[in-house]
């Protein structure tokens, strides 16, 4: 009996994503993450539960290829779609603010039980955006 064979993931380079990502950049004055190193995709066919992933460029892989450090945003269409703007700012920020302030190519941890943890702070940003932004919904 022969399994159904499911469509393969696709990415594709969004500019939509990233003109929003820079929006939040710029509104929140988040300057270690305005660098042209973060490329934006949206996935298609994700078996991934989340709304979306941050990849960084580890230090040995940008030794070995002679690179820069860099970073993915990605976007999971089949979940990210379904959300409202605010909540699909709120999981814009949530990636970015997984790079750190040195741009080093590694990626910030989720840290839980301290005030001023990761979500705190994320929090306290997109409260900040959405309250400074007349454009928002």
């Amino acid at each position: 009996m022969k399994r159904k064979s499911k469509p393969s993931v696709s990415w594709e380079l969004d500019p939509e994503i990233e003109r929003r990502a820079k929006n939040l950049i710029k509104a929140l004055d988040l300057e270690w993450v305005s660098y042209g190193r973060i490329f934006y995709y949206r996935s298609i066919n994700s078996k991934a539960h989340a709304y979306a992933r941050a990849w960084g460029l580890p230090k040995l892989w940008q030794r070995t290829l002679g690179v820069e450090p860099a970073y993915i945003v990605e976007v999971i269409s089949e979940h990210f779609d379904k959300l409202s703007t605010k909540e699909q700012d709120k999981v814009l920020l949530h990636e970015l603010t997984h790079i750190p302030r040195n741009f080093s190519g590694a990626l910030v941890a989720h840290t839980r039980h301290k005030k001023g943890s990761f979500h705190d702070k994320l929090d306290l940003l997109i409260e900040q955006y959405h309250a400074n932004n007349s454009t928002s919904r």
